[in-house]
């Protein structure tokens, strides 16, 4: 460093402000200081700087790999960090590195808090980790006085779907579910309401599944091998919804004629042109700036009580839903 300050001119200290991209160096002064660094080759040791000041400014982000949305999320959540001079660091979930086990590796690089999207881990066990570090829990309602929690209301998101699906004159609306989870729980709790205020008590049909493509494939074939298909289906996600998609196109079922679909998420794969999902869309941009601003507001700013964002989901009608055949 005291290199690099004397090939621009400046002091050590101003350098260090450079490579921390703090506040305190006018643009020039800063392109100066980057543009000697990299003619003498200079990386700033970040590790060094974590141990010196006894802070890592990292945040731990878990995600689910195979999830559009959850990528999607997580830039918006690094754009957000930038602008308050934070890092992330990603834990990624697959299905042979699990939620705890993304978690525990977080831990270990010494994140000073964790961003959890999506988390499926037991309430208690959330629950002790907001009593180790700050803590927000991205799309899932828990009831913890130690976590943070920003969401959008999925329960009325699904509700939107089904008013829609109603709307259209359809009457045979079904659920492909999510599983076990707080998450899937809101969801089906969304869609029995809807069914219930559009007086579709007696046509509620829910058929088991998860988050995954496979979940809606393993659906389509339970429908095409079934007595008969409903008008309608209301996936949990956008990804069971194009697995279900995809299967019904191959077994001569037209969408949306004869079968109107509809996901969650409005990830970038529902916007694909040959996709052209209907879907509910989460606010992901306002989610990952909630989010970092809740992070900032306990390393920096010392709250302690307990924030509790929920946002109103986006119905984004698409080619996937029409009237009835």
């Amino acid at each position: 460093m005291r290199d690099v300050a004397a090939k621009a001119g400046v002091s050590k200290a101003l350098v260090s402000l450079v490579f921390r991209n703090a506040p305190g160096a006018s643009a020039p002064t800063r392109a100066r200081v980057l543009e000697a660094a990299a003619e003498l080759g200079y990386r700033h040791n970040r590790t060094a700087s974590m141990l010196a000041r006894r802070r890592t400014h990292l945040l731990g982000v878990t995600m689910t790999l195979r999830s559009a949305f959850h990528a999607e999320l997580v830039e918006d959540l690094q754009e957000a960090a930038d602008e308050f001079g934070y890092e992330l660091a990603l834990g990624t979930v697959t299905r042979t590195h699990d939620e705890r086990r993304a978690i525990e590796k977080l831990l270990e690089f010494r994140c000073e808090g964790l961003v959890l999207i999506g988390a499926e881990l037991p309430a208690p066990r959330l629950a002790a980790l907001g009593k180790q570090l700050p803590v927000v829990a991205v799309g899932r309602r828990i009831a913890s006085p130690d976590l943070d929690v920003v969401r959008t209301a999925d329960d009325q998101g699904v509700g939107q779907v089904v008013d829609h699906l109603a709307e259209l004159g359809h009457r045979t609306i079904a659920h492909l579910d999510g599983g076990a989870g707080t998450i899937a729980s809101d969801r089906r709790r969304g869609y029995r309401t809807a069914m219930r205020r559009n007086g579709l008590d007696d046509h509620v049909r829910i058929i088991a599944g998860d988050y995954t493509e496979e979940a809606g494939m393993a659906a389509a074939r339970t429908l095409l091998d079934g007595p008969g298909l409903p008008t309608a289906v209301v996936a949990v996600n956008d990804r069971s919804a194009v697995g279900l998609l995809d299967s019904l196109a191959r077994g001569g079922v037209d969408v949306p004629k004869a079968v109107s679909i509809a996901g969650y998420d409005d990830s970038t794969l529902s916007r694909l042109a040959h996709v052209n999902l209907t879907t509910v869309g989460q606010q992901p941009l306002d989610q990952a700036r909630h989010a970092v601003r809740a992070m900032v507001e306990r390393l920096d700013e010392g709250r302690t009580a307990r924030r509790d964002v929920v946002l109103t989901p986006r119905l984004v009608i698409r080619g996937t839903t029409s009237v009835p055949r």
